[in-house]
């Protein structure tokens, strides 16, 4: 019964979380349980910080340790050797020594260390690896970055697909009414046929357009279901409001002084270049010789049967010391792979600094075209209110039969198409103010809050 209870509890609590996962910011977290964009970031991210990991190893101690064994056969012969043994008996000279064996038991072990202890190009490696696992974090605040204004624009361009299909419909039944009134009125022979067929071609084509609209809905509230997980008909989005719509904004210096400093792609730029500089730092002269501390122990053992019976021979070898490699001459490859790393570092240099101006020019069009949609935005209420009030008059003009039936039409399309331009305008501007927080680096779920407060029902 208690499991059952909870169960039941759980179901409730996920059904009413689905219920209102409409608003902008609610959407945003479905989809970060949801979509496998998050699993592919987030995997990259883990992906680059395991290179710190490999850049502390390649200055930790290496040790490895081998074995062999096999078949082997061995021959040795000494001529005119002096052999000495203790007091009792003399020394002799022109003594032979021979050992042999064909086909015995071969087996080698060797047991090393090594430690480096200067390692310029090492050293170098070192430092690009560490700026790698930098430049995967950078990579993964700009994918977020990218994967919040993804997530924005399909919920807006459902937003105004849902706008645009229910202005549609609103027109269509004006233009049936107009249509039903066109036929009693030419009936009673008080207009021309002309409007009637006006009214039905009007009608037939928004019929058309409403036909489109519906495809491009279900497509658009498909797509959003899909990267957030959650039902298609559940979805009731919120639109954007005149409220916060004319928040005061920085000034343009303050936003490109930011950009200039925290643009992800500029960072990420800057970091390649820096990665650049250790490449050539790798192949300079400085970089030739290493010094390694090396300590091994190996042991050799032969045995079997040869020309004098039964034998066996062993050999050991313990040794530590220090490891000096300094390369002469190489045929020119140092030397040419240096110059090929100052080309290379040449490259990314002047890269960065075309990032810094594509930065400052997105960053100025993002920051005009906020200000300038704050602008347009109040000449598009005012035109909203305009169209209407001709709507309203047209209306009352066609009742009177001062205005036709294709007046009527026409006011009808205007005040649609008004209604839906301040949409986009007010989207427009939700969407300059997120690209902007982007191009500096600090778009996050807190910036997304601010424009997730600008939406209603």
């Amino acid at each position: 019964m208690i499991s059952r209870t909870l169960l039941a509890s759980a179901a409730l609590s996920l059904c009413a979380m689905t219920a209102h996962a409409t608003d902008l910011l609610q959407v945003w977290q479905a989809a970060r349980q949801h979509d496998p964009q998050g699993a592919v970031i987030d995997a990259s991210r883990a992906a680059g910080a395991a290179q710190r990991e490999k850049a502390a190893a390649l200055w930790r101690p290496n040790l490895g340790l081998s074995a062999t064994t096999g078949v082997g056969s061995a021959n040795s012969r000494m001529e005119g050797a002096q052999f000495a043994a203790p007091p009792a008996f003399p020394a002799t000279t022109g003594v032979s020594f021979g050992t042999s064996v064909s086909g015995g038991t071969a087996t080698r072990w060797a047991l090393s260390v090594r430690q480096p202890l200067y390692n310029v190009e090492r050293q170098a490696q070192r430092q690009q690896l560490v700026i790698s696992a930098d430049s995967a974090e950078i990579q993964w605040q700009a994918a977020q970055q990218d994967w919040i204004l993804q997530t924005t624009q399909r919920y807006f361009d459902t937003v105004l697909a849902e706008r645009r299909l229910t202005l549609l419909k609103q027109q269509q039944t004006a233009v049936d009414k107009a249509l039903t009134e066109a036929k009693d009125r030419f009936a009673l022979g008080d207009v021309p046929i002309t409007d009637t067929h006006e009214a039905s071609a009007r009608a037939r084509g928004l019929q058309a357009q409403a036909v489109a609209a519906a495809s491009e809905l279900e497509l658009a509230r498909q797509m959003l279901a899909d990267i957030t997980g959650l039902p298609s008909a559940d979805l009731q989005l919120q639109a954007p409001s005149s409220r916060g719509l004319n928040a005061t904004v920085d000034t343009l210096p303050h936003w490109l002084s930011l950009a200039q400093q925290d643009n992800p792609m500029l960072r990420l730029q800057q970091a390649q270049a820096d990665a650049a500089r250790e490449e050539v730092r790798k192949h300079s002269a400085t970089a030739s010789p290493t010094l390694d501390l090396i300590a091994q122990a190996t042991r050799d053992r032969l045995s079997g049967y040869g020309d004098f019976g039964s034998a066996s021979n062993t050999q050991s070898q313990q040794m530590i010391g220090v490891s000096l490699n300094v390369p002469i001459y190489t045929g020119g490859w140092r030397s040419a792979k240096q110059e090929e790393a100052l080309r290379l570092e040449d490259k990314t240099r002047a890269e960065v600094e075309r990032t810094r101006l594509q930065v400052g020019q997105f960053t100025r069009a993002a920051w005009l075209a906020l200000q300038s949609g704050q602008a347009r935005l109040v000449a598009l209420e005012e035109a909203v209110t305009a169209q209407q009030a001709r709507l309203d008059a047209t209306r009352i003009g066609r009742q009177v039969g001062d205005r036709t039936t294709l007046d009527l039409l026409n006011a009808e399309n205007d005040a649609s198409a008004a209604d839906l331009a301040l949409l986009q305008a007010r989207i427009d501007i939700l969407q300059s103010r997120l690209r902007l927080d982007a191009l500096v680096g600090q778009l996050d779920t807190q910036r997304l809050q601010v424009i997730n407060d600008a939406l209603q029902p």
